[in-house]
C-alpha cells in the first residue's frame, strides 16, 4: 500500500519519514477485498503499536478517532499519558510513569497534534464526534476506531467493545451512510494486521453481530 495521508501537514509528514526508519513495517493482509473509500476499520489497540503501524504503513487515506485528552495541551496530555495510560492501562509504578512522560509527554503530544485526531468524549460531546465521523466517510475517507475495553489494559484477546460504536453505527444509518465495516486483527509480534471481510452497518445492527 501506499502512503497517503488526510489533513497531515508536511512537518508531520517528515516525522512520519524518520519514524519509519526506527519501526518495523507491518503487513496489512486483506482476507477479503481492500478496504474500500468511506469505510470503517475497528481494531485492537495493542498498545501505542497499532496507531503507529495504520499511520505509518497502511496506506489509507484515514482519520483516528481518539480520546480528547489527547487532543488537549500538555498539561492534560501529560496528565492522561501518566495516570491513565501508563499507570492504570499498562501497570506502571506512578512514579516512574510521572518522571517517565517528563520526556514523552512533549513528543506525544507533537505527534498527536499532526495526526488530527477526531475527539471523542464521555458526555454529550460526543455528539460533535458524531458529526465530524459522518463527514469522514462522506467525503470517501476512512476512520480507524480502536473500540476495545481497556480499563484494566490491553489484551490478545479483546474482552469487548464499548457502547459508543453502536451509537455510531446508529448515527450512520439516520445520515443514510450504510458504510462497510472491517473487522481488523493487530498482531504486534509478527508486526501483521489482519483485515476481515467488510460488514454493512445496517446488517450488523440488524442481526445483531458480535
Amino acid at each position: 500500500m501506499g502512503n497517503v495521508t488526510v489533513n497531515r501537514k508536511k512537518w508531520f509528514i517528515n516525522i512520519k519519514k524518520i519514524l519509519r526508519l526506527f519501526i518495523k513495517r507491518t503487513e496489512f493482509v486483506n482476507l477479503g477485498e481492500q478496504v474500500q473509500p468511506g469505510g470503517i476499520v475497528l481494531s485492537n489497540h495493542a498498545g501505542a503499536m497499532g496507531p503507529f503501524a495504520y499511520e505509518l504503513y497502511s496506506g489509507l487515506p484515514l482519520r483516528f478517532w481518539g480520546t480528547y485528552e489527547m487532543n488537549s495541551g500538555f498539561i492534560e496530555v501529560y496528565k492522561y499519558l501518566t495516570r491513565i495510560y501508563y499507570h492504570e492501562k499498562k501497570g506502571w509504578n506512578i512514579h516512574l510513569a510521572r518522571l517517565f512522560c517528563l520526556i514523552a509527554a512533549p513528543l506525544v503530544n507533537i505527534y498527536y497534534k499532526g495526526l488530527n485526531l477526531i475527539s471523542t468524549y464521555r458526555d454529550l460531546r460526543f455528539r460533535k464526534t458524531l458529526r465530524t465521523s459522518v463527514e469522514v466517510l462522506k467525503n470517501g475517507h476512512n476512520l480507524v476506531i480502536f473500540p476495545e475495553m481497556s480499563e484494566k489494559g490491553y489484551f490478545d484477546k479483546l474482552t469487548g467493545f464499548h457502547d459508543g460504536i453502536i451509537l455510531f453505527f446508529e448515527y450512520c444509518l439516520k445520515e443514510n451512510i450504510n458504510a462497510p465495516v472491517y473487522i481488523a486483527y493487530y498482531r504486534k509480534k509478527e508486526k501483521r494486521c489482519i483485515i476481515d471481510h467488510p460488514i454493512y452497518i445496517k446488517d450488523i445492527l440488524k442481526n445483531k453481530t458480535t
